[in-house]
């Protein structure tokens, strides 16, 4: 089983990847996974994508195509697998779409994870950080109604990133990038829809329903 997750920030995304891929037991493959691995092994993939970081520069699309491909072509992934940020463009599934066609391989099937705007928000903006131990808590899904971290006491505060005008140009973005993807892999006809609203474990049961007909 060969399958793309896709959906908006705060949709779930690296919580499902890993269920689902886990459920399939096929390997999750996210974008930023495999930044790491290559930065810190040392490669010269890795050794190039840094020399962007470091400049605060985004990685070019042709390394980070080349770095997918070295991770599609690990024995792990010849049975299937989950790419989780990637594609992010229509151009760049061309490129899997021709990188799979290469190995006699097709994509079974995108996955896209459905999420009003204001869910997000709710989701995000109401996150707290404990400047002390890092741990995250919700203001509503954990009840937190003062600015101390349960676990170790230390203050709570918003990141820049979690506050609502950063969260909706966030989504904003998303919808700028993503909706010309969602577009193209609905014109294939492997695009499907699940409502990522609720528990993790509905969720997750909603996406394994929706992925069976598209397993061989």
């Amino acid at each position: 089983m060969r399958l793309v997750l896709v959906g908006p920030p705060g949709a779930g995304k690296g919580t499902q990847a890993q269920y689902i891929a886990s459920n399939l037991s096929i390997p999750k493959i996210s974008t930023g996974d495999i930044f790491r691995a290559n930065v810190s092994g040392g490669t010269e993939l890795g050794k190039l994508a840094k020399t962007y970081m470091d400049r605060g520069d985004l990685v070019p699309d042709e390394v980070t195509i080349a770095m997918v491909r070295d991770r599609l072509g690990e024995d792990d992934a010849q049975d299937g697998f989950l790419l989780d940020g990637f594609p992010r463009n229509v151009s760049q599934a061309e490129v899997l779409r021709d990188m799979l066609k290469e190995w006699g391989l097709v994509l079974n099937l995108v996955l896209e994870l459905v999420v009003d705007d204001d869910e997000v928000v709710r989701r995000l903006a109401g996150r707290r950080t404990c400047s002390q131990c890092g741990r995250i808590w919700h203001v509503e899904f954990d009840d937190k109604r003062d600015d101390k971290c349960d676990a170790c006491g230390g203050a709570l505060f918003q990141r820049d990133d979690d506050k609502e005008d950063t969260v909706r140009h966030r989504l904003e973005v998303y919808q700028q990038q993503t909706a010309p993807l969602i577009s193209h892999y609905a014109a294939e006809d492997i695009l499907v829809g699940v409502d990522a609203t609720g528990p993790v474990e509905e969720v997750t049961q909603r996406a394994m329903e929706a992925i069976r007909p598209f397993m061989g």
